[in-house]
């Protein structure tokens, strides 16, 4: 019996300091008995620090690790963030756009509101009628008040921050307040004991560093799980077209602009723009397919987009490889972050793929080796359908348009770019709405059927409706969507605007739990 004591994670930024921190946090009454959880990093990689969208499970995983949230706003640059805007995706005319929030739609888990609001055809957004959330993001407001407790809600939420100024502050808490230990050294060579397993990383700053389950957050370069044991590359560039990146800071323009809660992303003529608010700033970024534009044109929508006051900032390319890991953990090394795949960043998946992976690491944790093998078959997977999923995901951004003027949109839809198992629920949903006791029976999907409503209806997919079969949930349906009237009035009147409530979180902070 081999025990399993001694975790080395190997690469910090988001990736490695939140795996750090949910396993130690975990694993913290077995450290004076000799657990030890040790974080490798190099001191000269610079943190890519782009995706700054995040999913409402940060919140969870943030108290589970310990953090306050009133110091998570003030350290990282944090806005809130309640959902996604998207703007000429389906038409590309001007007022073409549509909201994924991240509030369920009204009575989700007892009656599916879709199809009593496409048998209404009343004008109402899907959105407007079943969530308050698209009418709070359109007013400025925040999801909670100062009066609401850390990670509680009014409305739900996720977050908008500073990836870089993110794994600083992680690192600083993981190493004051759970243990871990940080080693800064340059990786020159991996050691392979006679079975395969990784004995060993060499270093050149701190010599050897020998560990039981090693874990490769080394971004793109994917030197443990890529590198030295050989896992290939999965591309998924044959349905996910974009391959390029441009991003930029802009400045507001003053202090008391008004900070967007949503993630706005505005299709373009071969990809589309995120545009995030920061308290700061707002990040902005180009991502786009180069077999479908020159860098040049799309620099020049970029451009466009930014208006006067982007004129002479400099832009930062970034390029992407669609795909992931054909196994994430093989023998006694896990891939969790870049180094297990990246996508490119139209849902915020990235760092919700980088929680759920440490999560399950943590609450998995073979406590010897030879387990490992099963604990390590179970988590590819979920690891595999979770990817799976998001690709599907993604996709279906892409699929539903109706736009035909470029190459770009005509080749996302064709049939043979889409995903056998989207296109079976393309067919499913034309005549049942997506629910969340249908299709979606994981505990844990990234993203719920919900999400898929949203998209679908946001941009005017058509569910076959029999009136006769809606008879019996008429009056429940109905007062569901009154009680969402009633809601969004409440919630219009009692929120603050939220760029009032950061500046009262930094001033004064919030309740604790």
């Amino acid at each position: 019996m081999q025990p399993i004591r001694n975790i080395v994670i190997v690469g910090g930024g988001t990736a490695g300091w939140l795996t750090a921190g949910l396993i130690a946090a975990r694993h913290r009454d077995r450290m004076p008995a000799g657990f030890t959880v040790t974080l490798v990093e190099s001191p000269n990689t610079p943190t890519i620090g782009v995706g700054e969208g995040t999913w409402p499970t940060l919140r969870t995983t943030l108290a589970r690790i310990g953090v306050s949230e009133t110091d998570f706003f003030r350290e990282c640059d944090a806005a809130f963030k309640q959902g996604a805007r998207f703007a000429r995706w389906t038409t590309g005319a001007d007022d073409d756009a549509y909201y994924h929030p991240l509030m369920l739609p009204q009575g989700f888990h007892q009656i599916n509101l879709a199809p009593h609001w496409l048998a209404a055809g009343d004008g109402r957004s899907f959105c407007d009628a079943v969530s308050p959330q698209g009418r709070l993001c359109d007013a400025g407001l925040a999801p909670k008040t100062i009066a609401t407790p850390e990670y509680d809600a009014v409305a739900n939420y996720a977050y908008h921050l500073d990836a870089g100024k993110l794994g600083a502050f992680l690192q600083k808490h993981c190493c004051e307040r759970l243990g871990v230990r940080h080693v800064l050294a340059d990786v020159q060579r991996v050691e392979l004991a006679e079975g395969g397993d990784i004995r060993s990383i060499i270093t050149e700053q701190a010599g050897e560093i020998e560990g039981d389950l090693f874990v490769d957050c080394t971004g793109f370069k994917a030197l443990l799980i890529g590198e030295a044991l050989g896992v290939p590359f999965r591309d998924c560039s044959d349905v996910l077209f974009c391959d390029t990146a441009l991003a930029v800071r802009l400045p507001y323009d003053s202090e008391i602009s008004p900070i967007a809660s949503q993630t706005i992303s505005t299709a373009q003529s071969a990809g589309w723009i995120w545009d995030i608010g920061l308290p700061t700033r707002r990040g902005i970024g180009h991502v786009y397919s180069s077999s479908h534009i020159a860098d040049d044109d799309a620099e020049r929508e970029l451009r466009a987009y930014l208006g006067p006051a982007g004129k002479d900032l400099s832009v930062r390319k970034l390029k992407i490889r669609a795909g992931h890991r054909e196994t994430f953990w093989k023998r006694n090394c896990v891939a969790v972050g870049l180094a297990a795949g990246f996508l490119e960043p139209l849902e915020a998946s990235a760092i919700v793929l980088i929680e759920l992976s440490a999560k399950l690491i943590a609450e998995q944790m073979p406590a010897c080796r030879e387990v490992m093998d099963v604990i390590a078959s179970r988590f590819n997977a979920t690891t595999h359908y979770r990817w799976g999923r998001i690709i599907d995901f993604l996709k279906l951004h892409y699929v539903l348009t109706k736009r035909t003027d470029s190459d770009f949109w005509r080749d996302n839809v064709r049939p043979e770019t889409i995903p056998d198992r989207l296109q079976e629920l393309l067919l499913l949903w034309r005549y049942q709405s997506p629910w969340f006791h249908d299709e979606f029976d994981r505990i844990e999907e990234v993203f719920p059927a919900a999400s898929y409503q949203y998209v679908l209806y946001g941009m005017g997919y058509q569910t076959a409706v029999e009136p006769a079969a809606l008879r019996g949930e008429m009056r429940a349906a109905d007062r569901a969507m009154h009680e969402n009237a009633v809601q969004t009035e409440r919630m219009r009147a009692g929120l603050p605007r939220h760029r009032e409530l950061i500046q009262k979180i930094h001033e004064h902070g919030l309740q604790p739990v």
